[in-house]
């Protein structure tokens, strides 16, 4: 040990050394090295004062290791960490979006109160950030935040209300776990995030996908009426059983109930269940995830489905939860716990994979015993025969627990099936002869509780237990056979005797639950034959009189004052023989499973079977359905873009050459809800000349604030373009569809002078009308957001340039044309190297701009060159076809460097081409958002690999 520690020292020392470098080389060597320490649980808290010198560090790989240990260590070294705080809240305003993020993590990390008012203005500003990576951080530290602090609810319910309403998949997990820890009870936050969360939920990361669908689960039982209602209705008014304890008063209530009866199932034909569409659409889009690779998802959903689908379509689960019991048994052990709980209420969906719950070899003793509850539950008249063979199988094996419980599975068999109670029995009999004592004892416990159903019947079994008392040696067992005997000694009138005799003899060494049962077999013998054992019964509460335990004492001296009648016997005593020999009902043999269904399944309450800390109850349904219309937003459903902000539109006429016309649609035309479409012409002017003033002069300030930002000078009026070979054509409505209207459009590359932050789509319309409807005019076309453009002319074809704000998204824009008569629903879905205009960079703009868009911001392809795409002209044609970017300037023959910026967003695009020999290159893209990256990829490596 002093060996170790010495060594380990010394390694401290070498590392104190590397972090006190001047060299940035021999610095991250050294956090690596403290990093890999970490991993492997060693301790390295004494390095913090080192390591913390370096958290003002300009190498940015440097640095992120030093926030990652300091992520660790924060909360144990407080004082430390408190003295880089102004370091930290410098790296919120790191251009690079892992520093942001990781400087927010640290500041999150370090748990003392004084420091609750920086970290609140961090997570504001974090939840403004334009990098959603640093928004999902903010969502992660709001909970931190709110368990340090819990006064600052109210502002964090504000953070995580604006992180809601966010479109981005990386942060939906995240704020909805920190609004599941913060505000479980503002379901109201959920209104009008419910279908984007719906929407979502298919490309959210997997973890937050099963966070996302526990939180639904509970809003759908608040909001949406419970799909099975008439069935419910039906089996509360038909389905109920008599009591064990009738009497002929409850007459007069079994007719009231009948009246309930036909009440309950006249209200439910007269009342059809019509399922909500939301409701709808949170089981449509969850349905696919059953096929997802995490085991977590498919549970959630599985839950989701079991606690709100109707029941004809939750069988859709069975076949997904059968697939997981071919993964690790720590998996399978969660997903039958779920089946077993399943199977009590829905069966049927189960059956048809019966031989998936079969028991192997390999299967540990706790996946064994509750695939035995399965089989069961699964239990019917018409696969008991193959069950009960794979049971006899279970019998031999070596595991022992495993075979008490097959022997408890075979006697809920018997019970709950009538048709093989005397099969069972039998069988259970003949176990009685096996070598093993706990087989056997086993088997008396189940025997017993199935004699108790029909006694009389069973006498000869009753004696053959008898004859076991010399053999049995478990005390559970040799007790039972005792009660049995004691219960039905009228059946065996000449063994209960003997048996008493043979156990009064070795009372004092039987252990006390044997003994508490020996007393009651001399009661009962006494009261039914006191002539053979009225001495025997004396002797042996003589015995019990002086034991040692105080409950078999205060036993002997109750049972002695009830049965031997003396003068100062009690009341009770000429009750005796209807005390101890009253009839009892037979056992009911249930599942352990049975009423664990009230736990929200697939939570870690439902597993113990008791509450845990954190557990949220599982809501009742309403009786009455919400207001829908709370989830109703102003942009409609078909219009979003999915992971972005609403679509928006602008549409120019190539007859509106004249600047008054220009500057009347100079301005950007928010998407909005379609409820304006039968407004009048006349309204519509008035209303665009109040407002022309005030939304100029706005335009005016974005186009000044957007020329900083994108590097382009002002926008110049836009003139109509002619078709170019270059630029594809793409169909919007065939004239057969249209009726004689044809549209066609293409992507015309240009700036798009109203707005530049639009996507500018030339539009050609032709109208091909037979000469009885020559007269065709576009005097309606219009989008959804109710705006109307300038009649076009009776001429067969006519130009128009419509601006798209796909919000750098590659969501299809959904709006409509409308004619005097039809109204045309299209779309126009961009290919992602349309979303982007060129720039100019020099070499060393680029290298830098490169240089800070590495780690999660790159992405790298190798491929091979077609034999017609290895000269520099081909390459460059080809990625400008296949992308709307402007070539840089290389000082290399063997690069091709590429720059632009996306339309809506200003982020920055870099691509790279680097050839090598014999046609092998490797495809860069640097981009600030990771999905366009991704797309752009797979775009250009299609292009150059043609």
């Amino acid at each position: 040990l002093l060996t170790e520690n010495y060594h380990l020292n010394v390694q401290h020392d070498d590392l104190k050394e590397m972090l006190d470098s001047n060299k940035d080389s021999l610095k991250l060597e050294a956090m690596k090295r403290i990093v890999a320490m970490i991993a492997r649980g060693k301790n390295a808290s004494d390095l913090f004062p080192a390591v913390v010198k370096n958290v003002a560090c300009k190498n940015i790989e440097v640095k992120k290791l030093v926030y990652v240990y300091l992520v660790r260590y924060a909360e144990e070294q407080q004082d430390l960490a408190l003295l880089s705080i102004s370091t930290f809240q410098r790296g919120l305003k790191d251009p690079n979006q892992l520093i942001r993020a990781s400087a927010l993590r640290v500041l999150s990390s370090i748990r003392v109160t004084i420091i609750v008012p920086i970290m609140m203005l961090a997570i504001k500003e974090a939840a403004s950030d334009m990098s959603p990576y640093v928004r999902k951080t903010a969502a992660h530290a709001i909970p931190k935040l709110y368990s340090l602090d819990p006064e600052q609810k109210d502002q964090l319910i504000e953070v995580i209300e604006k992180l809601l309403a966010d479109k981005t998949t990386l942060v939906a997990g995240s704020v909805v776990m920190a609004f599941e820890e913060v505000c479980p009870e503002r379901i109201d936050l959920i209104h009008k995030n419910y279908r984007k969360l719906c929407n979502l939920l298919i490309d959210v990361e997997e973890w937050g996908q099963v966070v996302i669908i526990n939180m639904l689960t509970r809003y759908a039982r608040t909001q949406f009426l419970n799909p099975n209602i008439n069935e419910s209705l039906l089996e509360e008014g038909g389905g109920g059983e008599k009591t064990f304890y009738g009497s002929d008063e409850d007459e007069d209530e079994d007719e009231e109930e009948k009246e309930k009866k036909v009440e309950v199932a006249a209200l439910a034909k007269r009342k059809p269940y019509v399922m909500d569409p939301d409701h709808r659409l949170l089981l449509r889009n969850t349905k696919p995830l059953l096929q997802s690779r995490n085991a977590a998802v498919v549970m959630a959903v599985a839950q989701l489905y079991f606690h709100l689908a109707p029941k004809a379509e939750v069988g859709v689960i069975a076949k997904a939860l059968v697939r997981l019991l071919r993964s690790h048994s720590e998996v399978q052990f969660v997903v039958l716990q779920n089946v077993a709980t399943m199977t009590i209420k829905r069966r049927g969906m189960f059956e048809p994979y019966l031989k998936s719950f079969y028991i192997r070899s390999t299967d540990p003793t706790q996946i064994k015993v509750l695939k035995l509850e399965v089989l069961t539950n699964l239990a019917n008249e018409t696969n008991i025969s193959t069950i009960l063979r794979e049971f006899q199988t279970y019998i031999k094996s070596m595991d022992k627990d495993f075979v008490a419980a097959t022997i408890q599975a075979i006697g809920r068999c018997a019970t709950n099936i009538s048709e093989v109670r005397d099969t069972c029995l039998n069988g259970l009999v003949q176990l009685l002869s096996n070598r093993d004592e706990l087989v056997v004892a086993e088997s008396v416990v189940v025997i017993k509780k199935l004699l108790q159903m029909q006694p009389e019947k069973h006498s000869d079994i009753i004696k053959h237990m008898a004859k076991l008392t010399d053999n049995i040696q478990v005390p559970m067992a040799r007790a039972s056979i005792l009660w049995l005997i004691g219960e039905y000694c009228e059946h065996v009138p000449k063994i209960a005797p003997d048996v008493l005799r043979k156990m009064a003899k070795s009372f004092t060494n039987e252990e006390d639950i044997v003994k508490l049962q020996i007393i009651n077999l001399s009661a009962k013998l006494y009261l039914t034959n006191s002539k053979q054992t009225k001495l025997l019964t004396q002797y042996v509460l003589n015995l019990a009189k002086y034991d040692q335990n105080y409950d078999i004492r205060d036993r002997a001296r109750f049972i002695r004052q009830l049965i031997v009648p003396t003068e100062k016997s009690g009341a009770l005593s000429k009750y005796a023989k209807k005390l101890f020999l009253a009839l009892k009902p037979a056992p009911v043999l249930e599942s352990p499973f049975k009423d664990r269904d009230h736990f929200q399944l697939g939570s870690l309450s439902h597993l113990l079977n008791a509450k845990a800390g954190g557990y949220q109850e599982l809501p009742d349904w309403p009786e009455a359905a919400p207001d829908p219309s709370v989830r109703n937003v102003e942009v409609k459903e078909s219009v979003r873009a999915v992971g972005t902000a609403p679509v928006t539109f602008v549409l120019f006429s190539s007859e509106q050459s004249s600047e008054e016309e220009e500057r009347k649609h100079d301005r950007k035309i928010k998407q909005h809800k379609s409820d304006s479409e039968s407004e009048s012409d006349e309204e519509e002017s008035e209303s665009e000349s109040s407002q022309s003033e005030s939304e100029d002069s706005e335009s005016e300030a974005e186009d000044k604030k957007k020329k900083k930002v994108n590097h382009f000078s002002s926008p110049r009026p836009l003139q109509t373009i002619a078709p170019s070979s270059a630029l594809k054509s793409y169909e919007l409505l065939h004239r057969i569809t249209g009726e004689g209207l044809q549209v066609e459009y293409c992507f015309s590359r240009q700036p798009f002078s109203p707005d530049a932050n639009m996507v500018a789509v030339q539009m050609q319309f032709t109208n091909n009308a037979t000469s009885d409807t020559k007269n065709l005019h576009m005097e309606d076309v219009k989008l959804q957001s109710g705006m109307r453009v300038k009649e076009f002319p009776e001429i067969e074809t006519s130009t128009a340039v419509m601006g798209i704000d796909f919000c750098d998204s590659t969501q299809a824009a959904n709006f409509q044309l409308c004619t005097h008569t039809k109204k045309f629903f299209v779309s126009i879905q961009p290919p992602v190297g349309e979303l982007m205009r060129p720039i100019f960079l020099t070499e060393n703009e680029f290298k830098k701009e490169q240089g800070q868009l590495m780690g999660m911001n790159e992405i790298t392809e190798k491929l091979t060159l077609d034999a017609k795409c290895r000269n520099e002209h081909t390459i460059v044609q080809r990625v400008t076809s296949a992308a709307n970017l402007s070539r840089v300037p290389c000082g290399s023959d063997k690069e091709c460097r590429f720059a632009g910026r996306t339309v809506t967003s200003g982020s920055l695009v870099l691509v790279t081409v680097a050839t090598k020999e014999e046609g092998a290159a490797q495809l860069t893209v640097n981009c600030e958002k990771m999905v366009i990256g991704t797309m752009l990829v797979k775009d250009i490596l299609l292009a150059l690999t043609q």
